[in-house]
Parts: structure tokens; C-alpha cells; sequence
């Protein structure tokens, strides 16, 4: 038997694999536990920074409309009135106003849209009457929060700074089923998705004044003061449709005529079936 082989010498070498297997496993868990932390850091720092980058935002856009506020009014073309809140589209010699309010970022508006619209604007090409339009923003200030509201508004004054029908047709864009957002989703206050839906519009596809007049928020200002208008004629929520003062409703109930249907039937009753 060789001096290697003996007993104390095995003892010996099984001795020193246990203290280095022990070295190695304490070294392992330091390692763990230095790459643990590290993570931590990192997790931490990254919630850090959008907790930071998301309060900046928030700090960004309050501070946009508390300058928009006290901006110089500029009114869009094709507005009338002390600040440019008569938005009247349709026949000026229309005998009958027909009163709508809605808030750009209002499901129940969108829904109004996709089946009404289509009537309510065949109506007034046919001058059956014209509409006078209050945009509200009232959402953005109701748990849902945000500025989307107001800057589509603000949009919707530089396309009618275009036209009229400039200003319908990017409505009824925005309000279309494959456009408008979850009323929780503030997409609306991002300008980019304002542009991108504009090129749905042919009048305002690729036009350098609207797109200027949109990124520069020249209509800020008076979207604010359009909004203020919210609550006039004893309205509280949107869509409302208000004639000679009075707040129409669907035969029966007392909501406003969302549907196709209802929205016919209410008119008629109001205006008279159409000839």
C-alpha cells in the first residue's frame, strides 16, 4: 500500500474536498445574493424612473393648459361669437338649431355617432336644420383624469380652421369604431394619434396649416373656453341634444336618442316628419 493510499492520507484529502465544497458553496450564495440585490437595484431604479418620467408627464401636460389658460384667444375660422364658441355647421338659413354636446372622449358619444351621425348629417345638408356643437372636456377631470379632451378639442378647432366640413368629417373620424379609445384610455392627449386619424380625412391629409396649428396647440385657449360652455341648458352629461332649450330624449325614456331608430322618431317628433 503506497503512502497515498493509506488511511489518514484518505481522511486527510476527504477533509479538504469537504472545506473547499463548503468555500465553494458559501461563494455561491454570496454570488446569489450580490445578483439578488443588484436586480433589486435595477427593478427599483426602473420603477424609480417611470414613477419619475410618468409624474414629469402629469407636471408637463397640467402645465400646458394652466399656460393655455391664459394664452391669447385665437379663434378657428369659420367660429362666430365673443370667444368663438358658436360652431355652427349647416345651412345659416336653417330656421331650427339643433344643440348637441359631446366630450371627444365620451363612449356614449362615439356610440351616438356610429349610428346617428350618418341621419343628423344628411339632415343638415338637407337644411332640415343646423347644429351648433359644445365640446366638453369634463372627462378629463373625472376619475378617468387626463388632457384628452381638451386636445382633441383643440384639434377639432384647427380642422375647422380649414372648413366645416373639415371639422365634421375629423369628428366623425374620431368617433368612429376603429378609432376611438376606451374612455379610460387617454390616447387623445398624445397629438400623434390626433395626426395619424387625420390622414383618414381627405381635406386634412397631408395639410401643413392643420398639422402646424394642431402641434403648435394654437386652439388650446379656445378649447378651454368651448369647454366651459358645459352645463349651459341644464345639461350634465353627454351626448345631450337640446332644441329651444329643451333636452330631447328617446320616445319613452329619458335618454338621449343614441340609436338610428330612436334618434329618427325623436327628430320627427320634434321637427316634424320629414316631407
Amino acid at each position: 500500500m503506497s503512502n497515498r493510499n493509506n488511511p489518514q492520507n484518505k481522511q486527510a484529502a476527504r477533509e479538504r474536498l469537504r472545506a473547499e465544497r463548503e468555500r465553494q458553496a458559501k461563494k455561491d450564495k454570496t454570488k446569489r445574493q450580490l445578483m439578488v440585490a443588484g436586480s433589486l437595484v435595477v427593478v427599483l431604479a426602473v420603477a424609480g424612473g417611470v414613477a419619475y418620467a410618468v409624474t414629469q408627464m402629469n407636471k408637463s401636460e397640467d402645465g400646458q393648459w394652466k399656460t393655455a389658460a391664459t394664452k391669447t384667444l385665437v379663434k378657428p375660422a369659420n367660429t362666430s361669437g365673443e370667444n368663438g364658441t358658436e360652431v355652427v355647421i349647416g345651412d345659416k338659413n336653417a330656421k331650427e338649431t339643433l344643440t348637441v354636446y359631446e366630450d371627444p372622449r365620451c363612449p356614449i358619444c362615439s356610440i351616438f355617432e356610429q349610428n346617428s351621425g350618418k341621419k343628423l348629417r344628411e339632415d343638415v345638408k338637407n337644411g332640415r336644420y343646423k347644429v351648433r356643437y359644445i365640446l366638453a372636456n369634463f372627462i378629463d377631470d373625472s376619475p378617468a383624469k387626463g388632457t384628452g379632451s381638451k386636445n382633441a378639442v383643440s384639434a377639432l378647432g384647427a380642422a375647422l380652421n380649414v372648413s366645416p366640413e373639415a371639422f365634421a368629417d375629423y369628428k366623425e373620424a374620431l368617433y368612429s369604431k376603429g378609432n376611438h379609445p376606451d374612455e379610460t384610455d387617454d390616447a387623445y392627449a398624445d397629438d400623434k394619434k390626433l395626426l395619424d386619424i387625420a390622414q383618414q380625412v381627405p381635406s386634412l391629409k397631408g395639410n401643413k396649416d392643420f398639422e402646424k396649428n394642431l402641434k403648435d396647440h394654437t386652439f388650446d385657449r379656445w378649447a378651454l373656453e368651448l369647454g366651459k360652455l358645459m352645463g349651459k341648458d341644464g345639461v350634465k352629461g353627454t351626448p345631450a341634444l337640446v332644441h329651444n332649450k329643451k333636452q330631447l330624449t328617446a320616445p319613452g325614456t329619458d335618454n338621449p336618442p343614441i340609436m338610428a331608430d330612436q334618434f329618427t322618431a325623436t327628430i320627427d317628433a320634434e321637427f316634424g316628419k320629414k316631407k
